[in-house]
């Protein structure tokens, strides 16, 4: 493999270029400063200018100099490099609240996705694994390197695919129990949900006392606001039977206080994000946060390759010196 450690110098070669243009317009303004004479000459027949040719070789010199300059190296040996990430398990909240039409421009489950999605993309070195929750909870992604199966996963993600509910306690069993085998450092679940505590058989502060046992830091993301919201509802007419959506108003109940109890049990952070905007901001900043660490080891060994090149540029100005001195006819 062939690397060139000081790139930048290859722009030298431009001078050649431009000094090599610059020397057949002198030379040929030198030798016919009037139309009339340049024809005159052209009916002698052509004989060869030793002194142009030695300017050209000047000019060409710069190409090799420039080369010689970026100082290319043979890669006798790789750089390696590991990476100590962080395992981390995103509990997503997919209840029928998070249908909720306040994050624009889908819903909040819709928003979520696509920032979760691209907070996966920014850490390509942890490994990533995914649980949805509603009245249940379950496993959509174990632990993976692999995050384009990850996304791919959670893009499938859908409402009404477990019982109704929100089952927070849950959620933070089953990501506790998908880390309890984990090996690395640093383990973290990052909690998405819209609201209160209302199902399930794990009490979320047993939860996160299991979690801190395990030494699992847990975030929690509060999406949206409480109170009347509008939501799509599937009604079915009682005529025809036939069912149909349509948007109404429905009162969701939030506890912005046991997320942070939670947070603070474990030793994480709490945030609430009432927009699209905000929540993008919160994704950022459990990046920030959560940052992998690497450690390099660098075994790199290089032999230099300039001389060459170096080489050539003082043979073509030998032979330029030499042309001129030999067999030029006009001075420099």
């Amino acid at each position: 493999m062939i690397q060139l450690a000081l790139p930048g110098w290859l722009a030298v070669a431009a001078l050649g270029i431009a000094a090599l243009a610059l020397w057949v317009l002198r030379r040929r303004w030198q030798r016919y400063p009037f139309p009339l004479a340049a024809r005159t000459a052209g009916r002698r027949g052509r004989m060869p200018d030793w002194t142009a040719l030695a300017g050209g070789a000047a000019a060409l010199a710069f190409l090799p100099l420039a080369v010689s300059l970026a100082r290319p190296q043979e890669v006798l040996s790789r750089m390696q490099e590991r990476a100590e990430g962080v395992d981390m398990v995103i509990a997503l909240d997919v209840s029928g609240s998070m249908a909720a039409l306040d994050f624009q421009p889908t819903d909040r489950l819709g928003v979520a996705k696509e920032m979760i999605a691209d907070f996966v993309r920014r850490r390509p070195d942890d490994r990533i694994g995914l649980v949805v929750f509603a009245g249940a909870a379950v496993t959509v992604c174990p632990l993976t390197l692999d995050h384009e199966v990850a996304r791919s996963l959670l893009d499938q993600v859908r409402l009404h695919t477990l019982p109704d509910g929100t089952a927070i306690g849950l959620g933070i069993g089953t990501a506790v129990n998908r880390l309890r085998s984990s090996s690395a450092e640093s383990k973290v679940v990052v909690l998405v949900t819209d609201g209160a505590n209302n199902a399930g058989q794990l009490d979320p502060h047993t939860a996160a006392e299991l979690a801190a046992a395990e030494g699992i830091t847990v975030h929690t993301v509060l999406v949206g606001r409480g109170g009347m919201v509008p939501i799509p509802v599937r009604l079915r007419d009682p005529r025809s039977g036939r069912e149909f959506t349509q948007v109404q108003q429905v009162e969701v109940e939030i506890n912005p206080e046991l997320l942070a109890e939670i947070a603070r049990a474990t030793g994480g952070t709490s945030f609430r994000a009432r927009d699209a905007a905000a929540l993008e901001r919160v994704f950022a900043e459990i990046d920030r946060m959560e940052r992998t660490v690497f450690t390099s080891v660098r075994l790199v060994r290089t032999r230099e390759l300039f001389e060459p090149w170096a080489l050539g540029a003082l043979l073509l100005v030998v032979a330029s010196v030499l042309l001129e001195g030999l067999l030029g006819r006009t001075p420099w």
